[in-house]
Formats: C-alpha cells, structure tokens, sequence
C-alpha cells in the first residue's frame, strides 16, 4: 500500500490534471469556434474545436455511445483506484502513471455527464489533410500515463526476474519448466 507521499502524488496528479482539462476545455469553448481551426504553429498544430460524442479516434457505438463509453470510464476509474491502492511501497512512478490515467479518465467522464455533444477536443496536429485525431489534455494525461504503467510494471516484471536469478533456493514457478537433472531427453 502507498504511503502518505505516494498517495499525494496520485491524488495530486489526479486535480492537477482535472483542472488543467476543465480550464482548458472552458478556454476552448469560449474562444474557438466549431470546425474553424485556428493556427498556432502553422498548418502543424491548431486549436480546433470539435465534440467527440464517441471515444479514442472517434470510436462511435451508436445512439448509446456517451452510456456505453461512460460506463466503461468509470469502471475503469475503480480499477484504476484499484491498482493505486495495492501499489508496492516505494513505487511513486507506478502512483503518478495511475494519477494521471485517472485524472484524464475523470475529465473525459465529466465532458460526457454534462453534455450530449460529446467530449471537448480542441488540439489539432498534422499536415494538410494528414491530420492526427483533435485531442484534449485528458487524452495527454491518459496516454502518458499509460505508457507510464506499462513502463512500471515492465520495471516490476524485471525486479522480479531479477530477484529470482540472484536467489538460487527459490523454486521456480509452475509456469517455468523445471531444468533437466540427466543428459537424458523425455521419451528415451
């Protein structure tokens, strides 16, 4: 279980990034207009006004999209709370990687609780008409978190692995086949 610092951390990165989202989703519509991009760095990267009533790249379910998709985000926010609270002590990457997955989570949540229209999307990259799916800072706080994760529980498998190499009394796991004691081969 984390300790008192951890759980600052996890928590802290959750408001953090609930804030940054709903200042900047405010921002965006107040001052941007549907469809009508406007250029920040060129035709690289606008700010772009859009409502995503479906999820990632667009993902639409039909006329229950926003229930299906909301209903999947907050289970996953419990999971996610979850995982937070049986984190190993000491782990404070795994602690703001969950952090900030679930503060996106929580932000996305709230755009599909307040509005029909769908979750605000206003960042906008490409070239042309190459142009990478109109994104939000819930979306950036959840990709970087989860690829914060998955670095974390690589970083745990490989403690792990480590650990056993370097304690020879340990038995192995059942999934690992035990070493051979003969030169023999089953089936001779």
């Amino acid at each position: 279980m984390a300790n008192g610092a951890e759980r600052r951390l996890y928590w802290g990165a959750i408001l953090t990034i609930l804030a940054l989202d709903i200042i900047t989703k405010q921002l965006a519509e107040t001052h941007l207009h549907p469809s009508a991009g406007r250029s920040v760095f060129g035709d690289w990267f606008q700010l772009r006004l859009v409502y995503n009533p479906g999820a990632a790249f667009g993902l639409h379910l039909g006329p229950y999209s926003r229930w299906i998709f909301l209903a999947i985000a907050v289970a996953v926010v419990v999971l996610l709370f979850q995982y937070h609270r049986s984190a190993e002590r000491g782990d404070w990457f795994r602690q703001l990687a969950l952090g900030l997955v679930t503060g996106g989570a929580i932000g996305n949540v709230i755009d599909r609780i307040r509005s029909s229209q769908g979750v605000v999307d206003f960042l906008d990259l490409g070239v042309g008409a190459w142009r990478w799916p109109t994104f939000n800072v819930a979306d950036m706080a959840v990709s970087c978190g989860a690829i914060a994760f998955a670095i974390s529980l690589w970083r745990e498998d490989a403690r792990r692995e480590a650990l056993r190499e370097a304690d020879t009394g340990r038995p192995l796991p059942p999934e690992t086949p035990a070493p051979e004691i003969s030169g023999a081969r089953p089936g001779d």
